[in-house]
């Protein structure tokens, strides 16, 4: 791939860093005194102080964003009516104009980049939290699709995880049940992983490779020639937003849902590799001809920044749960948390963490068509079970998240958010089986080891 034209003037700079804390940190900090004073005084520190901190992380923009979306997605990351207001944030940014994103395409592919495209559309596509989309075609007229980074990112993802780091303080101090230590490292690591966009085209390459052969799956093809380590250019692959398809028949609706399964849990069962940003915005439904004219296909998957490499052993402790609860061995169950890095577990612990586990194996576990909710609503898919959760562990003292569990957890509810989303009906157990079929963590280590060698991942 291309380097920047010249010395790299985008590090993590500290003039770039200080006019960042200066915006977040006002702000963010603003609201932690008003919450630490809620406390101090025995008020409530609930609705009121989650709405302010919506409200001022609502006037930033960039990575400050995402971290407080990612956080709102994290079952226990924050208090729930934190998460409810952080939740309706948008991480749109507002678009580069096109005089600057011509300097910007100068800086990562040099003076003659106009050059390398057969046209470059001014306007972007999409715009995003870390940079922006702009549709282009290749000298052969292939479409493309250019992400590029805004600039000085670097310097503003580690202000913004400074905040963070705050703002989970003040969670552990308004309420120890949860110790958020390790969530918030596993979100600042991802988080800098999605800065390197050379990164994220061996993601790209390393899903074509997990995936080939896969009909309801398609990937884009990296252009590395067009690209650097701030300018990503893949394929443009054309689709369907997933929404547009939530009143089509079953039929349909149940294909998609097969291919976000496959597109998951494949590459997690077979390689110990997450998709760990289950945002809708990230996948597109492409679409066939069919008797009565184009019909869905399956699915785009669109972005790799935020992509999950797990230790063999701990997919193993996923297979492990599911066998376990399967047969009612508490011993192979306990081996699983323990596998995974939960650490102390009294049988009081255990219980706890079961009810998450019957939550999230449920559907897996239960050999019949059924709705990924059952029956329940979808506002109500979870709660019961968070409430239950959070309760018991109030009353037996904090238990630590292990790092590696944060976005596998994250990403099975985003998941099954979609299949909500959809009203797919499926046998979801049959799919599960299918997918850890001959399963070993020999095997995964293998294949994971040759398949990472293959796009530069080792």
């Amino acid at each position: 791939m291309p380097a920047a034209a010249g010395a790299d003037r985008e590090g993590n700079r500290l003039a770039a860093r200080a006019a960042r804390y200066a915006r977040v940190g006002t702000r963010v900090g603003g609201v932690a005194a008003r919450i630490a004073g809620s406390r101090l005084l025995g008020l409530e520190a609930g609705g009121g102080n989650a709405a302010a901190l919506a409200a001022a992380l609502g006037g930033l923009k960039g990575p400050i964003m995402k971290v407080a979306q990612l956080m709102s997605t994290i079952p226990e990351a924050l208090p729930p009516e934190y998460a409810a207001e952080l939740a309706k944030l948008q991480s749109e940014a507002p678009p580069m104009g096109w005089p600057f994103v011509k300097r910007r395409m100068m800086a990562e592919l040099g003076p003659d980049w106009r050059a390398r495209f057969g046209a470059f559309e001014p306007a972007p596509a999409a715009a995003a939290s870390l940079g922006q989309v702009h549709r282009a075609t290749a000298l052969d007229g292939a479409p493309l699709a250019c992400k590029l980074q805004y600039p000085d990112m670097q310097s503003a993802v580690e202000a913004d995880l400074r905040q963070l780091d705050l703002v989970f303080a003040l969670h552990r101090r308004m309420d120890p049940a949860i110790d958020t230590r390790e969530i918030a490292g596993e979100i600042g690591a991802r988080i800098r992983e999605e800065l390197d966009y050379r990164r994220e085209a061996r993601h790209a390459a390393l899903y074509r490779l997990m995936l080939a052969g896969e009909d309801g799956v398609r990937v884009p093809q990296v252009w590395p020639e067009l690209s650097t380590g701030r300018l990503l250019t893949l394929d443009w692959l054309e689709g369907r937003r997933l929404l547009a398809f939530r009143d089509a028949p079953l039929e349909i609706r149940n294909r998609i849902a097969r291919a976000m399964f496959a597109a998951w849990w494949l590459p997690f069962a077979r390689h110990g590799v997450i998709h760990g940003d289950p945002h809708l915005g990230n996948y597109t439904v492409f679409e066939r001809p069919g008797e009565g004219g184009a019909e869905a296909g399956g699915i785009n998957l669109l972005d790799y920044g935020c992509i999950r490499i797990f230790p063999p052993s701990f997919v193993g402790g996923v297979v492990d749960l599911y066998r376990g609860l399967q047969a009612g061995d508490e011993a192979r169950i306990v081996h699983a948390y323990e596998t995974w890095g939960f650490c102390g577990l009294r049988r009081e612990v255990i219980e706890v963490l079961n009810i998450w586990a019957g939550f999230i194996y449920g559907p897996l576990l239960d050999d019949r068509v059924r709705t990924i909710a059952d029956g329940v609503a979808p506002g109500d898919y979870g709660r019961r079970e968070a409430f239950r959760v959070h309760s018991a562990l109030k009353r037996l003292g904090p238990l630590t998240i292990p790092r590696e569990f944060v976005f596998m957890d994250r990403a099975a509810i985003g998941l099954g958010g979609v299949f909500l989303h959809l009203r797919a009906e499926l046998n979801f157990h049959a799919l599960f089986e299918g997918a850890t079929a001959g399963f070993s963590v020999a095997e995964v280590t293998a294949r994971q080891g040759a398949a990472l060698r293959e796009v530069g991942l080792l």
